[in-house]
């Protein structure tokens, strides 16, 4: 018997665009024998469902559709909303509440791991590396020559919560500083700050089926531009995306291994992507993406084409454990 599924997308603005995009390949990609999908746009206070040009508001008490007559219920969601409110786990508080499950972490795994600051001090909490950084929220004044003198040029302005790099700027001169520190504030309450780590970008991705998890092939990310923006992100041609990464056994090994500590301690569900700066010496952790891109020319389905799952099936694994 095939099971409704929402596909929810939209969200905020600076990820609208690729949230949509996400939710229009799950849409092609699902096995129709199993599950039945209905893309959910949650645009500010709306939420609905459009067809042939009509829109049907979703019913907020049980996140049910009157449509075509009939009222259609949920079995469960596939999360394709990146950044707020489907990353940072208000959406997922919601789905709890109504005891309705879907693809992603839950509202404490998401909360923690959306937030940059928080996040950074929870993995070195466990002796894992990351940037030295400097946090400031809007009541705090950022003394722009004790930052500069603290981590030195260049370094990384980026709002403490956001998604695809919005907001992120890099500062290579004093002149640049208090510009990226705005834009980083027009994203949210609090900022990073960041040195600069000279190294390669390495991301691992992993999904679990059931009680497995599985580890994808490291890939590479080289972005032509200055670093990995939102431009580089998502304009073809303007990063090189590298799968498997070209890296010693034992790296290979080490970040495997991190990831899928860092994956069980946080809680992690469905499918994430764990990002590293490798340097000549160690490997530092970047950042997590509880629900990374997922287009077909995304770094998730790729990993996924290299290990031999096909993208379809990688869909069908992580709507599958809600039904396990």
């Amino acid at each position: 018997m095939t099971k409704n599924i929402a596909i929810v997308c939209g969200g905020n603005p600076g990820e609208y665009d690729i949230s949509i995009g996400s939710a229009n390949v799950v849409s092609k990609n699902l096995e129709s024998k199993k599950y039945i999908g209905y893309q959910i746009v949650i645009k500010g206070g709306d939420w609905y469902y459009e067809k042939d040009g009509a829109k049907y508001p979703v019913d907020k008490n049980d996140f049910s559709l009157n449509f075509d007559g009939e009222k259609v219920i949920f079995d469960g969601v596939f999360n394709a909303i990146h950044g707020t409110p489907g990353e940072d786990g208000k959406l997922q508080g919601y789905f709890d509440m109504i005891g309705l499950p879907y693809t992603s972490a839950n509202h404490a795994t998401s909360g923690l791991t959306f937030n940059k600051h928080f996040c950074n001090r929870f993995v070195n909490s466990y002796g894992v590396k990351s940037a030295n950084s400097l946090s400031f929220t809007r009541k705090d004044k950022v003394e722009k020559e004790e930052v500069i003198k603290s981590l030195g040029l260049p370094l990384f302005v980026k709002p403490a919560e956001s998604g695809s790099s919005v907001g992120i700027s890099k500062v290579n001169a004093e002149t640049e500083f208090d510009e990226a520190v705005k834009n980083a504030f027009a994203e949210g309450e609090r900022i990073l700050i960041e040195e600069f780590i000279k190294g390669r970008e390495i991301a691992c991705g992993l999904v679990n089926r059931g009680n497995e998890l599985i580890v994808f092939p490291l890939t590479e990310i080289v972005s032509k531009k200055d670093f990995f923006d939102y431009e580089a992100k998502y304009t073809a041609g303007l990063a090189d995306e590298i799968t498997p990464a070209e890296v010693t056994e034992e790296i290979e090994q080490d970040i495997k291994t991190l990831s899928t500590f860092l994956f069980r301690e946080m809680d992690c569900k469905g499918f994430v992507r764990f990002d590293y700066i490798l340097t000549e010496n160690d490997f530092y952790f970047l950042e997590v993406n509880t629900i990374p891109g997922i287009s077909e020319a995304s770094i998730m389905p790729q990993m996924a084409k290299a290990y031999g799952i096909s993208i379809g099936d990688f869909f069908s694994i992580a709507l599958d454990n809600l039904f396990a």
